[in-house]
């Protein structure tokens, strides 16, 4: 069955607040990176391998959407959905959710590069890599696409 993958979970903290008692907009992005070395563990991207071969994932491009408020000691889980994946890259759609809500508190688009950090360059997956990400997409074949992927912002 497809499903998207629970990565992370914490719980907000009091330095995460902001003068108006609601998490502060750079600790959403503090969470979703978590997500992202959570990620990087189950594809073969753990601290060990990335000593070993040098490559880590850096983010290229994020976009992220602050949809509902946070507060102070509300437990988080951030999901994630691999929308699209190439030799080098990969895009990768992560919600934000209060405690076990359905509704996500907050989403961010993210397209990350595989980079040889002793080249300093971009470089392909390892073969390893490659495999977990196309079993990981083929995984998530079923879901349906988020609503709010390629968005841009404008004025409506």
């Amino acid at each position: 069955m497809s499903k998207r993958l629970a990565l992370y979970r914490a719980t907000t903290r009091p330095d995460w607040l902001d003068y108006n008692g609601h998490v502060r907009d750079a600790y959403y992005l503090l969470v979703f990176s978590h997500a992202v070395d959570a990620l990087m563990e189950r594809i073969g991207m753990d601290a060990a391998a990335r000593e070993r071969s040098g490559h880590t994932l850096y983010t290229a491009e994020a976009h992220l959407r602050y949809l509902r408020e946070i507060r102070q000691q509300t437990a988080l889980r951030v999901d994630g959905q691999l929308l699209a994946h190439d030799a080098k890259r990969l895009r990768l759609h992560l919600s934000l959710h209060r405690d076990e809500e359905a509704d996500a508190a907050a989403s961010c688009e993210l397209m990350l590069l595989n980079v040889d950090g002793r080249q300093g360059r971009s470089a392909p997956f390892s073969t390893p890599v490659r495999q977990s990400l196309d079993a990981l997409a083929r995984q998530q074949a079923g879901l349906p696409w988020p609503e709010d992927c390629g968005r841009r912002i404008e004025m409506i």
